[in-house]
């Protein structure tokens, strides 16, 4: 694997190695002692799967907040996707800076999302499959969102949006959100 740092510190983009041969090539695209050296949560307790049947669909933006934090590990396997990471640490000099790249099957990259960022993608092609290699389970007491077209993130999608669903449509926007609300009892008490 080849570790990319990005300009928002804890927030990298993975390379494949590849060993080819005459039968195709081998790579390794997740070990435990790479991403303890780069800093990286190597944890995964839950792997999911997303597929897309139109381009343009919108899925995002999520994270979970304390107790229940999560890093992932996101990498397109079919078609492609434009994916994004917010940062939401309180207190972080890249507080609500975001990183973009584009993953798809023929460029085999990942991006690893750090607990508190908030993460989404854009499909930019029709039947577009997503793995995601997750630190923690899925606690919906804790879940948060972001909504896409927030004026406060400047996030700028490739496409019109096609497929949203209701739940990332209606995220409420930040400038109309307190503290309490985005991050719960735990965190506000920090």
């Amino acid at each position: 694997m080849i570790v990319n740092v990005t300009p928002i510190e804890g927030v990298a983009v993975l390379d494949v190695e590849t060993r080819e041969d005459d039968r195709g090539f081998f790579a390794r695209t997740f070990c435990r002692e790479e991403f303890l050296a780069a800093g990286l949560e190597p944890a995964v307790e839950q792997c999911n799967l997303s597929f897309n049947h139109r381009g343009g669909t919108l899925r995002g933006m999520h994270f979970q907040v304390a107790p229940h934090p999560e890093a992932k590990l996101v990498r397109c396997t079919r078609g492609s996707i434009e994916d994004i990471v917010v940062d939401m640490r309180p207190g972080s000099p890249t507080y609500l800076q975001h990183v973009s790249v584009t993953l798809s099957a023929e460029n085999r990259r990942a991006i690893y999302v750090p607990p508190y960022f908030a993460h989404g993608y854009q499909t930019l092609e029709d039947d577009t499959e997503v793995t995601y290699q997750v630190s923690g389970s899925y606690h919906p007491e804790a879940e948060r969102g972001l909504r896409y077209d927030d004026p406060a993130l400047g996030l700028h999608w490739p496409r019109d949006v096609s497929v949203i669903s209701a739940k990332d449509s209606s995220w409420p926007l930040l400038a109309d959100r307190d503290e309490k609300d985005l991050w719960g009892t735990e965190a506000v008490a920090r």
